[in-house]
């Protein structure tokens, strides 16, 4: 199974889409543990890579590097670089292949949670987006490439349910401390957005 150049564009389409639509979300549950702008962030990151999306080249790791170098133009909150970087790790991965083998995808993930780390200087636990990229690629690891999609739907579900009673302690949201313990991290909501629409969930 793999993923090709008009799979990823439609999956493009329902990330922005979906980015539009919870606009409002993202951004109030970010009022109550940071700025308040992560939908900000968000939706205008997807309208830079949804403005270039049909002048992608076939290249799918030249592709998400430009898609990283658009999001990175249209925002310098911290939430964007972490996603740029993301992309790049994906993007370096995948240079030069024409489509994305399924099964790749665990490792793609991964090597983008650990770039994301490594820029965030965050550590696995502490309620952030990492935790839900590592509870995807297990969870994607674990499974059937037939049943990836579903996996990866279920594992962010699961990570925000694991970590709404753990107090944050990465990122501006540790400042909140105890207040923070009942509330959704809105980075891991927006993962939860980005990675339902992706698949199609």
């Amino acid at each position: 199974m793999t993923i090709t150049r008009d799979m990823l564009l439609a999956a493009i389409d329902r990330v922005a889409a979906a980015m539009e639509r919870d606009f409002d979300m993202l951004n109030t549950a970010d009022g109550a543990l940071g700025d308040g702008d992560l939908g900000v962030t968000m939706s205008r990151g997807m309208r830079a890579i949804s403005a270039m999306k049909d002048d992608l080249p076939d290249d799918i790791g030249m592709a998400l590097f430009q898609c990283a170098q658009a999001f990175t133009k249209s925002s310098g909150s911290s939430y964007g670089t972490l996603m740029a970087t993301g992309l790049m790790s994906a993007a370096k991965a995948l240079r030069g292949a024409q489509s994305i083998d399924v099964a790749s995808v665990p490792d793609l993930i991964a090597g983008a949670r650990d770039k994301m780390q490594e820029r965030g200087k965050a550590d696995l636990g502490g309620k952030t987006v990492l935790d839900s990229l590592d509870y995807v690629s297990r969870a994607t690891a674990e499974a059937d490439t037939g049943d990836m999609v579903v996996a990866a739907a279920q594992a962010v579900d699961k990570a925000l349910d694991d970590f709404r009673d753990r107090p944050a302690t990465v990122g501006r949201a540790r400042i909140f401390g105890e207040k923070s313990i009942g509330l959704d991290d809105p980075g891991m909501l927006a993962m939860r957005s980005v990675v339902k629409a992706a698949t199609g969930q």
